[in-house]
């Protein structure tokens, strides 16, 4: 490997390449615009659009592309070339400001809820300079927002850099009242992302993972993550291999790509990168899905980031470590070695604290899709029911400050190994609870229901907006108070008590929490079309009008999206089951019963009494028949109903996903008497082991 201080940010037209190759007042002016938010001047833009072009020719690139992120939750890109056309009949290689700022892909075939016509067909893309630009595969990519020719919101970093700009004048209002005037309060992320490898070849062989992204049919192995032996395990060498082109890759994008490791599944691996601003880390996730993908493919594996792509393995999520902070450095969920007393960390605790249990029907909504819903309580993931984890030591803070008691605090206890040579290791003051939806792990929150699959934007816009809420409430009512200090704490214990409800530190895969929830009030909206039509509720309506994060029309129209592609993704799983049942496992039954029931008519002329063989022949000929009936019943169940996108999504939920359910039980029986040669496809053994 090459030194990686050298090779990080080589692909990035980061701040040390900038100031190296800007007048030094173009640079100021766009470092300016890149830490405060302010407005891009169209000289500057001209000077960085020349300056990066030069860049971009020297590292061998002929196009560029304005890398957007539309509806679809993946990245688009339309590339053009730097050449322009002189009187000779020559070209030059040009790029100008404006073509830097502003970019034009038609916008027609894009998820937008219904706020574009198909004909219609002009959209635009604006530079966002706070992201930086880079190459990749001889282009030059620059980080854009996408907006429609009308000007509504057609992607979903726009919203994001919104909510950003949210959360920034919620929390300077806050710290103002303790005296305190920081330039900028962003958001921060630390996205942990889970997926799993499998033999390309063996995937190909298989047309629910080539269309669907999981398989649809397979039995269990007979050994499955019972053992525990992957967690943290031994890393294979061929993966070993990919990891290391991984990480090669990721650092020479400028991604802080920092610990890698075994999931608990046979198969699954974890990538995590170092803190950023939301709105890089967001562009870094998709880069590290994208990177993974692409490398995975030149070790000869395939990368599954489907939330469950194996029915009785752990499925993989995507942990949104998510605070916020000024840009001075100041963490503004850090306790401090005594919290009872930081006055300033208890409001903004509480604020993230009535934030989640006021809006912990529109949080669900931001991590439901079909996909995750086969994770979400599944006894891996946490349940669909919303709730916060504060931690033993912050837990008996809050709980003493509710009570009206003098807070005792307790240092970091020391764990004693109990072995000489070991050193003592400090106690951290917070353990890990892996039920809990909504974590506190020190100084920020672990939201561990996103799926793995997800562009964290999403998810980050609704954490975003509905803090900036809070807090612009705490805001309003602390403004003019005569002590901030003593109005500040006790409207964070009155808020401790009031959403009291939220907070549980047990157990959440239990059966007994989701009795104890439903007597707390809390939702337990278990698939997606139980959660989307809240995001679509006056309520979240008034939410992202206020704090200017959406319009009406733009959340209506999310929703739809939304719940449009939970419709659409389940179509296509119910299609493609059938055309694997007809088309490979009912002929493979058929074929297996015959030479069953032919070498029995065989023994029989032989005058040979097989009564184990024929007990086989009865029971696949019962399953066969069972077989066919329910892959009757689950095509007639593809006579959809002409209802709107949520109606047609309680079908599915409540008709069409039973029906596929049942198919595949009789399926994955079957697949445990025909023998392997007959069976059409790899089985999980194959899938899980042969990496």
């Amino acid at each position: 490997m090459n030194n990686v201080t050298e090779i990080f940010g080589s692909k990035v037209f980061n701040l040390p390449t900038m100031k190296e190759r800007l007048p030094k007042e173009i640079y100021k002016s766009l470092v300016k615009t890149i830490n405060e938010g302010t407005k891009l001047d169209i000289n500057v833009a001209n000077a960085v659009a020349h300056a990066m072009k030069e860049w971009a020719l020297e590292n061998g690139c002929t196009h560029y592309t304005h890398w957007f992120q539309p509806m679809t939750g993946l990245t688009a890109e339309k590339h053009d070339s730097f050449i322009q056309p002189t009187d000779n009949r020559t070209v030059i290689m040009e790029f100008s400001g404006k073509e830097l700022v502003m970019g034009e892909p038609d916008a027609s075939s894009f998820p937008s809820g219904g706020l574009r016509a198909t004909f219609e067909a002009r959209g635009y893309t604006a530079w966002d300079p706070s992201s930086f630009a880079f190459i990749k595969d001889h282009s030059l990519y620059i980080p854009t927002s996408f907006v429609s020719y009308t000007g509504e919101v057609l992607d979903k970093k726009t919203p994001l850099l919104r909510s950003e700009a949210a959360i920034d004048k919620a929390a300077k209002r806050i710290l103002a009242l303790f005296g305190k005037t920081p330039k900028r309060v962003v958001s921060y992320v630390g996205p942990e992302q889970e997926y799993f490898l499998v033999d390309k070849k063996l995937r190909n062989q298989r047309k629910d993972l080539l269309l669907t992204g999981r398989t649809l049919f397979g039995a269990k192995p007979a050994k499955g993550q019972e053992m525990d032996d992957h967690y943290f395990g031994q890393i294979k060498e061929r993966v070993a291999s990919f990891m290391k082109e991984v990480d090669e890759e990721l650092w020479k994008l400028g991604v802080l790509a920092k610990t890698k490791h075994n999931e608990v599944a046979p198969a699954q691996h974890e990538i995590a990168p170092i803190f950023s601003t939301t709105n890089i880390s967001n562009d870094h996730n998709q880069l590290t899905m994208e990177v993974l993908k692409t490398v995975a493919d030149h070790h000869g594996l395939y990368c599954l980031l489907h939330e469950k792509p194996y029915d009785g393995i752990n499925g993989s999520g995507k942990h949104n470590n998510w605070s916020i902070g000024t840009s001075d450095g100041e963490l503004l969920l850090k306790p401090g070695k005594k919290p009872e007393e930081n006055v300033q960390f208890l409001l903004f605790l509480a604020a993230v604290i009535k934030a989640v249990d006021d809006y912990s029907d529109i949080l669900r909504a931001s991590v439901a899709t079909a996909g995750n819903d086969h994770r979400l309580g599944a006894n891996e993931a946490p349940p669909a029911i919303i709730s916060m984890y504060l931690g033993d030591q912050l837990a008996a803070i809050v709980d003493q400050l509710k009570a009206g008691k003098g807070v005792k605090h307790e240092e970091g206890e020391i764990i004693e190994t109990g072995v000489e040579l070991l050193p003592d290791l400090e106690k951290d003051t917070t353990d890990r609870n892996r039920t809990s939806p909504f974590a506190f792990t020190g100084n920020r929150f672990e939201f561990r229901a996103p799926g793995s699959r997800q562009s964290i934007a999403g998810i980050n816009i609704v954490l975003n907006t509905i803090v900036a809420e809070t807090l612009t409430e705490f805001a309003d009512i602390l403004d003019g108070s005569g002590n901030t200090h003593k109005a500040a704490l006790d409207l964070a214990i009155k808020t401790f008590r009031e959403h009291d409800r939220i907070i549980f530190n047990g157990n959440g895969y239990s059966d007994e929490w989701v009795i104890e929830a439903e007597k707390r009030g809390l939702p337990n909206l278990k698939t997606t079309p139980d959660a989307l039509p809240h995001f679509v509720a006056q309520k979240s309506i008034d939410l992202f009008t206020k704090q200017e994060v959406f319009t009406e029309l733009e959340v209506k129209t999310r929703g739809e999206i939304m719940m449009e592609d939970y419709n659409n993704t389940v179509h296509f799983e119910m299609l493609a089951m059938l055309e694997m049942a007809k088309q490979e496992i009912l002929p493979a039954c058929l074929k297996y019963t015959k030479f069953v029931t032919d070498d029995l008519a065989s023994k029989k002329a032989l005058g040979i009494d097989a009564p184990k063989e024929l007990e086989k022949a009865k029971t696949l000929t019962a399953l066969t028949e069972e077989l066919m009936t329910k892959i009757d019943i689950l095509d007639e169940a593809t006579a959809v109903p002409e209802l709107d996108a949520y109606g047609v999504g309680m079908y599915y939920k409540n008709t069409v996903l039973p029906a596929m359910e049942t198919l595949r039980e009789t399926a994955d029986t079957l697949e445990t008497i025909v023998a392997k040669e007959y069976w059409p496809f790899p089985t999980y053994t194959d899938l899980l082991y042969l990496v």
